[in-house]
């Protein structure tokens, strides 16, 4: 297995190469001791080779210096530990290597396995998202102007005066989505094997949504279950009737994933709680409370995922039957989950000013991110590589 790595310092290089996506992972033991599980030392020299675009084969064969016979059963094994993404087309097969966030650190706790110890891998990424702090992998993750993730709204709460888009719709994604699959819910898993449990008692199977060309890599390596439509939408009600937050990727078109997120056992949330309040993307809605109708019974502020719901600043030391809750807008989400937890009828979602439109795709969205932390040109150089050496090959 991997931790029988010779050197950890022979990660190094896979380190770097991680580095070079949008989202990397920031050095540290914690994270050297999690890639030492998962990476066979020859594998963790594959990944670090790899281009920061699909490459076939024969292009990898190039990169390694490893004959195809040798190198195909490495990528296979690779492709079903979810440390790379086999994807066909056109005849071909096209191998990527799969980001740690959200990627194969997900990956990892997206099915039942035995391979690997859990318990140990659950307890070090746990320690390694939230060591540091704001320079730790929470900052690298949710640090960025713009976000990798999104909420989706509960469309049944918006004002009557508003409409949403189908970017916003969470059945509309669903259904115009060309495959789609369920898969175990990689934070309640990891939370499983800490001894901890979902305290809205949301599954820990079944429960998180992938679409498209990814739930197709994930279904056939036996990470997520195909379903069809009817069952995808029976599960986005039962998140709702649990009260979790729906959040995807920040695109507009053909977001890849719906996570049905809780406030205890959620990494995104866990983000926000950490005090990166616009580490998610918000919905172009916010919730608010009538004061005159709240009677501070406080179901609100439990069923906030976010943990954006106190005691009103006004309220403070007043006798209990005057008090009332507050929504702190630089916190909420917009998502509406909180809405049908209140028994007085004292919440609504109120327009937000001035919401902000999500990138139209995800290589636009991934584009945004790498300028803004300043890592586009070896992107740019590396895809100039790989249509060099394409040319070559065909001269």
């Amino acid at each position: 297995m991997g931790h029988l790595l010779s050197s950890k310092a022979s990660l190094v290089p896979l380190i770097d190469r991680l580095n070079r996506y949008p989202v990397g992972l920031v050095d540290s033991e914690k994270l050297r001791e999690i890639l030492a599980l998962l990476f066979e030392e020859h594998e963790a020299f594959v990944g670090s080779r790899f281009p920061l675009h699909e490459a076939t084969l024969p292009e990898l064969s190039e990169l390694t210096s490893i004959a195809p016979p040798a190198l195909e059963p490495v990528l296979e094994s690779m492709a079903d530990k979810g440390l790379v993404m086999d994807m066909a087309y056109g005849g071909k097969t096209y191998y990527l290597l799969v980001p740690g966030l959200i990627g194969f650190m997900e990956f990892t706790f997206m099915r039942r396995r035995t391979d690997l110890p859990m318990a140990e891998l659950a307890r070090l990424m746990s320690e390694y998202l939230v060591e540091r702090g704001q320079n730790g992998q929470a900052g690298e993750f949710f640090g960025s102007k713009t976000q990798l993730t999104r909420t989706l709204v509960y469309d049944e709460h918006i004002p009557v005066t508003s409409r949403i888009t189908a970017y916003e719709d969470a059945r509309r994604i669903i259904r115009d989505a060309d495959y789609c699959a369920l898969t175990t819910c990689y934070c309640r898993h990891k939370k499983e094997h800490l001894g901890e449990a979902c305290r809205k008692g949301a599954p820990v199977d079944e429960i998180c949504m992938v679409l498209g060309e990814g739930a197709r890599f994930l279904v056939r390596r036996g990470f997520a279950q195909e379903r069809d439509k009817p069952a995808m939408l029976a599960t986005l009600e039962q998140a709702r009737t649990l009260g979790l937050t729906h959040v995807t990727d920040n695109v507009r078109d053909r977001p890849s994933f719906i996570c049905n997120c809780c406030r205890c056992c959620c990494e995104l949330m866990a983000g926000v709680h950490l005090g990166f309040h616009d580490g998610i993307a918000k919905t172009p809605f916010l919730a608010v409370i009538d004061p005159d109708r709240c009677d501070y019974c406080a179901n609100c502020i439990k069923a906030c995922n976010a943990k954006g719901i106190g005691l009103a600043a006004t309220a403070r030391g007043r006798p209990k039957n005057e008090r009332f809750a507050a929504v702190d807008p630089a916190i909420c989400l917009g998502c509406g989950a909180c809405i049908d937890a209140c028994e007085q009828q004292a919440m609504t979602l109120v327009r937000r000013p001035d919401p902000a439109i999500p990138p139209r795709d995800r290589g636009r969205l991934l584009t945004r991110i790498l300028w803004e932390k300043d890592r586009l040109w070896p992107f740019v150089v590396d895809r100039a590589k790989q249509q060099w050496r394409a040319l070559r090959r065909r001269r």
